[in-house]
């Protein structure tokens, strides 16, 4: 478990300087950090699904869709925060192995957001929800050791 515990907080085989140190003597303690995990994954996904329900809701429907569903997923992805912290999360965003994983998630974000406040259009909304769904998996399976290889293998699989 504490291996577990030094990986996630970025701790593991890193050389440590001075600011570092100095974030590690405020940072928050191990349990708080998964509680807090918990409640904001938690509340990402009530936002989606809120969102999802709302699409139907007439006029205001399209925009309340679009606001908590691209929400729920930036909370989903927010809560990784309380295990890494913020800087360590965002080194990590842009690694060259998630770094177009993390670009397809925030043009997703932003083409869903979009389709309903400018273009106006449901049928884009709900293919770029579609498709943040997507790109968002694919950028949570860059943190599993080889889990894009076995789906890559299994579509391959599938499609021969």
């Amino acid at each position: 478990m504490d291996k577990l515990k030094k990986v996630l907080s970025g701790q593991d085989a890193e050389d440590r300087g001075g600011l570092a140190e100095v974030a590690d003597t405020s940072s928050l303690s191990w349990s708080t950090r998964i509680k807090g995990f918990i409640a904001c994954f938690v509340a990402g996904i009530l936002c989606s699904l809120l969102g999802t329900l709302l699409l139907w809701v007439p006029k205001k429907g399209l925009y309340l869709f679009a606001v908590f569903y691209t929400f729920g997923n930036i909370a989903s992805i927010g809560s990784t925060v309380f295990l890494m912290g913020p800087v360590k999360q965002l080194k990590r965003m842009v690694e060259p192995t998630r770094l177009i994983a993390t670009i397809l998630v925030l043009l997703c974000f932003t083409l869903t957001l979009c389709s309903a406040f400018w273009w106006h259009n449901k049928g884009l909304a709900l293919i770029f929800c579609i498709l943040q769904s997507l790109a968002l998996t694919w950028y949570s399976l860059s943190y599993i050791p080889f889990a894009r290889d076995a789906v890559k293998k299994c579509f391959a699989a599938c499609l021969e």
